[in-house]
C-alpha cells in the first residue's frame, strides 16, 4: 500500500501494489492521485506542499522529478547511493532532520488504517476488494468524532 496524507494523517491517496513491487517506482501515481478540492472555485490542488519520505524513494531519478515539478522533498539518502557518489565531486543531498521527523505521521496513519482487523490480516481474496476496504478505512479517518452520549446508549 503507497499512501500520501496531509499533515494530520489523514489519506489524501491510496495505491495498491503487489508486495515485490519497489516504493519509488509509484510515487508519481500517488502524486498524481492527490486531489484536495478548493474552497470556492478553482482546479482542486495537486501538488504538496513537501514530500517526506523514507530511503525506498531516495533515487536520483525521483528526487530530480520532484525537483522538475517544484515540490520540496525531504528523504535520507541510500548507504549504496553514499558509496557510489564517493567517487563523484558534488553536494550531497541535505536532509533536514527537523522537517523529517514528521514524517511519523504516515506511520501513524498507516497504524490507524490497520485497526480495521480485516485490512491489517489482509483477508480479502482480490486486489478490488482490498482497495474498497481501504478506502472505507480512509474514509473512517476523514470523518469526525462524534460524542456518544451515554444516556443514549441501551
Amino acid at each position: 500500500m503507497h499512501l500520501a496524507c496531509d499533515g494530520r494523517g489523514r489519506p489524501l491517496a491510496l495505491l495498491l501494489s503487489g508486495g515485490q513491487a519497489a516504493d519509488g517506482a509509484h510515487l508519481a501515481p500517488v502524486l498524481e492521485a492527490i486531489r484536495v478540492p478548493r474552497p470556492g472555485r478553482g482546479r482542486p490542488r495537486s501538488r504538496p506542499d513537501r514530500v517526506l519520505a523514507d530511503r525506498g524513494y531516495s533515487y536520483p531519478v525521483y528526487r530530480r522529478s520532484l525537483r522538475r515539478r517544484g515540490i520540496p522533498h525531504t528523504m535520507p539518502e541510500r548507504a549504496d547511493h553514499r558509496r557510489h557518489r564517493a567517487h563523484r565531486p558534488g553536494r550531497p543531498p541535505a536532509v533536514d532532520a527537523a522537517a523529517y521527523k514528521r514524517r511519523n505521521v504516515v506511520e501513524r496513519c498507516v497504524n490507524r488504517l490497520k485497526q480495521c482487523r480485516a485490512l491489517a490480516t489482509r483477508d480479502e481474496k482480490t486486489a478490488a476488494a482490498y482497495h474498497a476496504l481501504v478506502t472505507l478505512a480512509a474514509l473512517r479517518l476523514w470523518l469526525p468524532k462524534c460524542p456518544v452520549d451515554p444516556s443514549d446508549m441501551p
